[in-house]
């Protein structure tokens, strides 16, 4: 159809179609202009990427050469590893380069000599490179904290990949509210729109690649052990029994002693349940007064004697307590009945199996790999070392699904498999897969033989694994199937069925909080997550007021307005490192600036992290007051503040409608506010409360002061959260903490690691809150769901970034960002209970608690949390419900110059309830137990009753 044609081009396809012979070249039909001849080949279909395989095959297939001379040098031409050299994405290979010549000549006398005479014969190294050979390298999608030892990896002669990392990118998303920016998640994504070739994977991966719409994904190898390399599963899950035990259908398991791995496993407890339940066989675990877990828990108490049972049944130590009160009869068979957690002989898979030889267990759900290793039976064609002694293999039997009986010493009939770890790609590479397969094998032996770190960090290979291919790719659906694993994933965990749904306030948040839905799903959190989305914080509210949503996360003076304004309560509260439930609130600055003092910032240009926000606002308001630095009695606040930092101001959400119902807040509080700069859409989303606004929340403030601000009033880690490396986005990536200092509350100045003597205010934490209205089971279940997720992803970051940056924003659903240890340095670790509850308040809680302190009325906190096995703030919590407030003290020689800013606060305290003896009676503390925090929910009463005031209330 074109009506010419450069005779470099050979030929062009008049008629569009997408296959073209490779001895014409084959020029892409999709309507680019030019295409060099030294290119060779374009993928008919618009892609940029063919490999070498594909095109040997395409030459060989749709015009083969001739004679045979010419077929072998067209292999030798294109052969991946050619005299030590590789062809590698982004390297120019001039065709023109004198040890391509003698091949050359070949190629052209075969095919394309009108090509090639048209091109110069050499060109100078230094030339820019015109002619270009398609990449031939294999894409490989790693978590960017890989990336480089994925390049080491890379750079090694002997492969040919390059490195795609799963990033949070800050460039321009289309939010499609699916997928996908956290690392295994975003690697499916980039592998389904071609922007990388492959990636190792976990089933429940694979589960979520079966569910992305137009996938085309294909499982090419897998990843097994080097014990069993020739299985066809990671491992398969069967119940065992006695060869004599008198049963011939899985429905005479009840009434039987049992014993299981450990409560939330696969083999011991999910395959089970969602076999039995599947059959008809497992009672009903569907009451709606009790949650999923209790449920499950429940059923099996009713459907065994007896059994082992052990782990953490609820991530509440009160509630763990209470199950296994309740339904002891599933610990009975465990080594420690009282304790029935790790570690038991009676646990795990081999102590499954020594549960049911040695302590009456009559059925054991365990695994094959176990029974053989116990029994002394061949493993991957090789015996055991030193079997389990005095056990005979012909007195057991593995129990069928199907109610039969088979040997142990045969096959297997197995209840359900894992399936292996293995690689992903696009349909694209399935037929070129072989020439990947032999990358990755020889990427496992370079790693193997040079003891890397790429090879786990990058690969999932350890030194007991390694890469084995498939029989031939096959669909990640299919992959799960003939494992009979899907249902696994997709179990039912019983009633109640609904959801927990978060409300989130911007595109990014939403975003982020499906992809967590996704995740969490295929990794057995139940109830499933959802999300719904409203315009302010204060929608938010109303939304969850009114049964509309769930949950969402809170600060402090946030909190305050969520408990007194609409009846809402807080569920969990996040834990920050070895300072539990609190965290400073800090005045940051400029080292090179000269403010020596809170009043010294008269006239500067300051940086809030949002309107109502503890650390952002309240607290340096509450400060301006408390220094006479503006008037107390005049409201409303807003344009004192405003007229103190006459330099300007960016404080998110002051302009919002709930916020200045007069409409008389000084718009100045919003001049220094961006907008949406990543996005470009900075007048819809400037100086609004949430992700979009570039300046909103602490990283947002903190990369105000940077971008021209003088202070930021922010919490204690936001510097060392996005210095000195810690945060990647480009206006973070040369910033140093060093460059920064603390502005203390009494004057002077200290580096920002001295935080715990440099502050403005000691305040309770964020928290999680849910209407008042729900039932304790309902708030139970949610407390469950989401500590199941903080479990999870703070030990596997890898799965999902629950905490921390997302598409380049930070402190969406949750405000954690990390632990931190007192080095005056961000490191993470391996937090306990990070993120965690301070235990639920029920009434079996609150009557143990108040029964502990009247029996010991002197006995500390700690001692009465210790007594009740509760957590200190939990009886924190039942004390002042019922109008007690322990206190704690200090003896004078033992306090620091540190602790007079407290001191102060105190007294000055002290002094308005003197004066006022009906100011703050009424208000609870949701921990309070400190002077410090008892001043903050009075400086938030203050300030609240100046905004009643300023609104005409």
């Amino acid at each position: 159809g074109t009506a010419r044609h450069d005779a470099a081009r050979l030929v062009v396809n008049p008629l569009g179609t997408a296959r073209h012979d490779a001895a014409r070249l084959v020029v892409n039909p999709l309507g680019t202009a030019r295409h060099d001849a030294a290119r060779l080949v374009i993928n008919p279909l618009g892609t940029a990427r063919h490999d070498a395989a594909r095109l040997k095959r395409a030459i060989e297939t749709h015009r083969p050469c001739k004679t045979a001379a010419c077929s072998e040098q067209y292999k030798e031409l294109f052969i991946i590893r050619d005299e030590g050299s590789y062809i590698r994405r982004h390297h120019c290979v001039i065709l023109g380069q004198s040890r391509y010549n003698a091949k050359m000549i070949f190629l052209t006398l075969c095919v394309v000599l009108p090509a090639v005479l048209a091109l110069p014969a050499r060109r100078s190294p230094n030339e820019a490179c015109e002619y270009r050979v398609p990449s031939l390298i294999d894409r490989i999608c790693v978590p960017e904290e890989n990336l480089e030892d994925c390049n080491n990896m890379a750079a090694l002669s002997a492969l040919r990949f390059s490195c795609v990392p799963a990033r949070d990118s800050t460039a321009s998303v289309q939010y499609r509210y699916i997928l996908m920016s956290c690392h295994r998640l975003e690697c499916l994504e980039k592998i389904k729109e071609r922007q990388a070739d492959f990636s190792p994977v976990d089933p429940e991966d694979m589960y979520i690649a079966s569910k992305l719409p137009d996938q085309d994904f294909q499982v090419f190898k897998d990843i097994r052990t080097k014990e069993e390399p020739a299985e066809e599963f990671r491992y398969e899950a069967v119940a065992l029994v006695h060869k004599n035990l008198d049963i011939n259908s899985v429905q005479e398991l009840k009434g039987l002693k049992s014993c299981h791995t450990g409560v939330g496993r696969n083999v011991g407890y999910k395959i089970p349940i969602t076999k039995l339940t599947k059959m008809g066989v497992l009672g009903p675990h569907n009451d709606p007064d009790l949650t999923a877990r209790e449920n499950e828990l429940k059923a099996l108490s009713s459907f065994f004697t007896k059994a082992c049972l052990v782990g953490k049944w609820s991530a509440d130590p009160a509630h763990n307590t209470r199950l296994k009160s309740t339904y002891s009869n599933l610990c009975e068979l465990c080594e420690h009945p009282e304790k029935c957690d790790y570690p038991d002989k009676f646990s795990g898979y081999d102590g499954a199996i020594k549960c049911l030889a040695e302590n009456g267990g009559e059925v054991a759900w365990t695994k094959v790999y176990y029974v053989k290793k116990h029994f002394g039976l061949p493993i991957g064609g090789v015996a055991p070392q030193t079997p389990v002694p005095d056990v005979h293999p012909e007195d057991f039997a593995y129990l069928c699904p199907d109610g039969s009986k088979k040997p142990i010493t045969g096959p297997a009939c197995r209840w359900a498999a894992r399936p292996w770890q293995g690689f992903l790609i696009n349909n694209d590479l399935v037929s070129s897969v072989s020439d990947l397969r032999i990358q990755v094998s020889l990427a496992n032996t370079e790693g193997v033989e040079s003891n890397a770190k790429w090879l786990n960090k990058v690969l999932t290979i350890n030194n007991k694994t390694i890469a084995i291919d498939n029989e031939q790719p096959i669909s990640p659906q299919a992959y799960l199937d003939k494992a009979n694993y899907t249902d696994v994933i997709e179990r039912d965990s019983g009633a109640p069925h609904f959801p927990v749904r978060f409300c989130v306030i911007s595109d990014v948040e939403k975003a982020k909080c499906q992809s967590l839905k996704v995740s969490a799903f295929s990794r057995d959190i139940r109830p499933a997550f959802d999300c719904v989305q409203e315009q302010s914080i204060e929608d938010c509210l109303k939304t969850i007021r009114d049964g509309g949503a769930d949950v969402i996360t809170l600060d402090g003076g946030e909190v305050h307005t969520a408990v007194t304004q609409y009846n809402l309560k807080p569920i969990l509260s996040e834990q920050y490192g070895e300072h539990g439930g609190l965290y400073y609130a800090v005045a940051v600055v400029k080292k090179s600036s000269s403010y020596q003092s809170i009043s010294d910032l008269r006239g500067a240009k300051s940086c809030h992290t949002g309107y109502g926000r503890t650390a952002g606002w309240n607290v340096p308001l509450y400060t301006l007051i408390s220094k006479n630095l503006i008037e107390k009695n005049i409201c409303p606040y807003t344009k004192a503040v405003s007229d103190f930092f006459s330099g300007g101001s960016c404080v998110p959400g002051v302009l919002a409608p709930a916020n200045n119902p007069g409409n008389n807040n000084p718009t100045k509080l919003c001049n220094l506010c961006a907008g949406n700069i990543d996005e470009g859409d900075r007048q819809k989303s400037h100086c609004a409360a949430n992700s979009e606004e570039a300046y909103f929340s602490y990283t947002g403030a903190f990369r105000c002061l940077v971008s021209g601000g003088d202070v930021a009033f922010v919490k204690h880690t936001t510097v060392l959260e996005n210095t000195d490396g810690n945060n990647k986005e480009s206006w973070a990536s040369n910033l140093r903490s060093e460059d920064y200092e603390l502005l203390c509350l009494d004057g002077g100045r200290k580096p920002v690691s001295q935080y715990s003597s440099c502050n403005l205010a000691q305040v309770p934490p964020h928290m999680v809150v849910t209407s008042h209205t729900k039932s304790d089971t309902s708030i139970e279940t949610i407390r469950h769901a989401l500590l199941s997720a903080t479990d999870l992803y703070s030990k596997r970051p890898d799965l999902f970034k629950l905490f921390g940056t997302y598409l380049g924003k930070k402190d969406l659903l949750f405000k954690l960002e990390l632990c931190y240890r007192e080095t005056g340095q961000m490191r993470p670790t391996q937090c306990v209970d990070a993120g965690q509850p301070r235990n639920v308040q029920t009434a079996d809680l609150e009557v143990a608690v108040l029964t502990a302190v009247q029996q010991a009325p002197a006995h500390s906190t700690r001692d009465i949390a210790r007594a009740t096995n509760v957590s200190k703030s939990a009886v924190h919590q039942v004390l002042h419900d019922e109008g007690y407030h322990p206190y704690h003290y200090t003896e004078t020689q033992h306090l620091l110059p540190s602790d007079l800013p407290r001191c102060v606060m105190f007294c000055k305290w002290l002094l308005q309830q003197h004066e006022n003896k009906n100011s703050a009676t009424s208000l609870k503390a949701v921990e309070g137990e400190t002077p410090v925090q008892q001043s903050y929910f009075e400086m938030l009463q203050l300030i609240k009753t100046c905004d009643r005031v300023a609104a005409g209330n």
